[in-house]
């Protein structure tokens, strides 16, 4: 009997523990994070701008995902003319982009500021964003971009 209830508190706790860690599907209006709105928000051509006249880039920025982290949505990119992209990433890791929200349009709020990012930290993005061995190993060099460290997100379609 004591095994059987064990048991029940075990399923019962895993069972909320699920609940709770499910991400919401990326659909306009919706939140992650800080709730914020889309005012004064720049795109990623007037951040780089930005980013030449100042280190760091306080504010608002709006982008296209491209892609997302496919072990848990702890980054996401977003695309740049220029075919660069912007690194986001989520202050203390306090919340997750679901995997449905590459090809939205997204307002992200936070600090932007020109990154250089070790050759150990893109083959490890690499991998988490689901790339193959043969591209990974291709990483051989330092590579330098904007990076964004966001408070909030809003999916805005």
């Amino acid at each position: 009997m004591k095994k059987l209830a064990l048991l029940a508190f075990c399923l019962g706790v895993s069972i909320i523990t699920f609940a709770q860690s499910k991400i919401t599907p990326a659909k306009p209006g919706v939140t992650y994070g800080k709730t914020i709105t889309a005012d004064n928000a720049i795109n990623t051509l007037a951040l780089s701008s930005a980013l030449t006249k100042d280190s760091v880039f306080t504010g608002k920025v709006t982008g296209k995902v491209i892609e997302v982290c496919t072990k848990k949505g702890c980054f996401m990119k977003l695309a740049q003319a220029d075919g660069k992209t912007v690194m986001v990433q989520f202050k203390d890791y306090a919340y997750f982009m679901p995997q449905d929200i590459v090809g939205k349009d997204v307002v992200v709020e936070g600090k932007a500021k020109v990154n250089e990012t070790s050759v150990e930290h893109l083959k490890h993005f690499a991998k988490d964003a689901g790339k193959t061995y043969a591209e990974i190993a291709m990483i051989k060099e330092p590579k330098k971009d904007v990076a964004i460290m966001a408070d909030g997100v809003l999916v805005v379609k």
